[in-house]
C-alpha cells in the first residue's frame, strides 16, 4: 500500500456541474464555447429526452449504444461521427454511452485505429473536438475519468484505452436524470459505484489523497442506496448516489479497480450480465477474500455501510452479502444463466486481466478465482 509521500497524479474535468436540474447548463456552456455542430452519443431512451440538455445548432443523435458495447458498436458510431463532423461530442447515458463518446472524440477523423490506442497513453494527439459527459445512472463514474472500455467480440475480452485526451471538458451531473432508473438497476449500479471506491481504498496503489473520496463514496452508498431503491423519486438519495458515483470516478484515474472488477468482467463479456449486476454479485466474495490483507480498511468499509467489525472472513462475507441481497440483487451465478461448466474458462479469462489483478491487495490465483465463482454459483 502506498504511503503519504508516494507520488500521485489527480486528473478530473475542468468544469463539474452538479445538482438536480443542472442538465440544461450543458447547452449554455456549449453556446458560450461556440459549438454549432453537436453529436450526442446515447441509447434510445436517453435520446428521447436530449432536449433536457438545452443544446442548440445542428444536433446529430447516435441512439444505438448497446450495453457492454463491442467494437462493432464503436465502428457504427465512428461512421456517424465522421459524417457529422461535430465540434462537440456528448456522452449522454450510462458508462457505455460515455465510454463510446470518449473513443469517438479521439478516433473520429484520426489516422489511429482502436487497436493503435489500446493500453495506456497511446492516443497520439490532442483531440480536435470538445467532449462533454452527462451521466444518467449512478454507477460507473465514467464522466470523471480518462479510461474507456469496449469488448472484442472475437476474444470476449475487454479492450481498455487510457488517455488524458479522453478527459471531458465538462461533466454535468444532474441526479434528476437518474430518477427513471428502475429499482433493480439502481441497486446494481449503486453497488458498482461502491465497488470502485472499495477496490481503490484497498488497492496496492491506494493513496491517502484518494482514500478520502473512496471511503466517503462507500458512506454515501451505505446511507442512500436503500432509500433510492425504495423510492426512485427521493431527490436527496439520488443526489447522494450521484456523488458516490462521481467519487468512484475520481478513484479510477490514479488508482483504479482490482480483483472484484477482474472477476466481474467475464460475466459481462461471455454471458452479457449487466456490469453493475456482475460487480454486485462478486463484491462480497472478493471483499472477504482480501480482508486478511487489509483488516483495518475492511473494518472501515463495514463501518461505512453501518455494520459492526467482523471477526472473520465469513463474517465479512455475511455482512457484504446481506447488504446486497437486502437490496434485491440476484447473488447466484446460476440464476443469471451462467453454465457451471464455463466457470473454469471464466476463471482463466479473469486471471489474464493483470492490469487489475496486480492491484489487488492479496494475490488471487486462478484456483482462487475458480473457487469464488463456484461459491457464487
Amino acid at each position: 500500500m502506498n504511503s503519504l509521500p508516494a507520488p500521485i497524479t489527480i486528473i478530473r474535468p475542468q468544469i463539474i456541474e452538479f445538482g438536480v436540474g443542472v442538465a440544461g447548463r450543458l447547452g449554455t456552456w456549449a453556446v458560450a464555447q461556440g459549438y454549432r455542430r453537436v453529436l450526442v452519443v446515447s441509447d434510445a431512451f436517453n435520446a428521447s429526452r436530449v432536449n433536457l440538455l438545452g443544446l442548440q445548432g445542428a444536433i446529430t443523435l447516435f441512439a444505438d449504444v448497446r450495453p457492454e458495447p463491442d467494437t462493432h458498436n464503436l465502428d457504427r458510431l465512428l461512421e456517424v461521427a465522421n459524417s457529422a463532423d461535430a465540434e462537440l461530442i456528448v456522452g449522454f447515458g450510462g458508462g457505455s454511452a460515455m465510454d463510446l463518446a470518449k473513443l469517438a472524440a479521439v478516433l473520429a477523423g484520426s489516422s489511429q485505429s482502436l487497436q493503435d490506442v489500446v493500453g495506456p497513453n497511446k492516443v497520439a494527439a490532442r483531440r480536435r473536438v470538445g467532449l462533454a459527459q452527462v451521466p444518467t445512472t449512478s454507477g460507473t463514474g465514467s464522466e470523471a475519468g480518462i479510461r474507456a472500455l469496449v469488448t472484442d467480440p472475437e476474444t470476449q475480452a475487454k479492450l481498455a484505452v487510457e488517455s488524458i485526451h479522453m478527459l471531458a471538458d465538462i461533466a454535468v451531473i444532474d441526479p434528476g436524470l437518474t430518477m427513471t432508473v428502475p429499482a433493480a438497476t439502481t441497486a446494481a449500479t449503486g453497488v458498482d459505484a461502491m465497488a470502485h471506491c472499495v477496490e481503490a481504498f484497498t488497492n496496492r496503489k491506494a493513496h491517502p489523497l484518494i482514500d478520502l473520496y473512496a471511503i466517503e463514496g462507500v458512506r454515501l452508498v451505505g446511507r442512500f442506496l436503500a432509500r433510492a431503491v425504495a423510492d426512485g423519486s427521493d431527490a436527496e438519495a439520488r443526489a447522494g448516489l450521484s456523488l458516490a458515483s462521481l467519487y468512484g470516478g475520481f478513484c479510477l484515474g490514479p488508482v483504479n479497480t482490482a480483483g472484484g472488477h477482474a472477476l466481474a468482467y467475464p460475466l459481462g463479456t461471455r454471458w452479457h450480465v449487466a456490469h453493475g449486476a456482475a460487480n454486485a454479485l462478486i463484491f462480497p466474495h472478493v471483499l472477504a477474500f482480501n480482508s486478511p490483507a487489509v483488516p483495518d480498511k475492511t473494518a472501515a468499509i463495514l463501518a461505512a455501510l453501518g455494520f459492526a467489525p467482523a471477526a472473520s472472513q465469513e463474517a465479512v462475507f455475511d455482512a457484504a452479502h446481506g447488504f446486497c441481497h437486502t437490496l434485491g440483487i440476484e447473488m447466484r451465478l446460476s440464476a443469471l444463466g451462467v453454465p457451471k461448466d464455463d466457470l473454469p474458462v471464466m476463471a482463466g479469462d479473469a486471471f489474464a486481466i493483470r492490469r487489475l489483478l496486480d492491484n489487488n491487495p492479496r494475490d488471487l490465483s486462478q484456483a482462487d478465482i475458480l473457487s469464488i465463482y463456484e461459491a457464487a454459483y
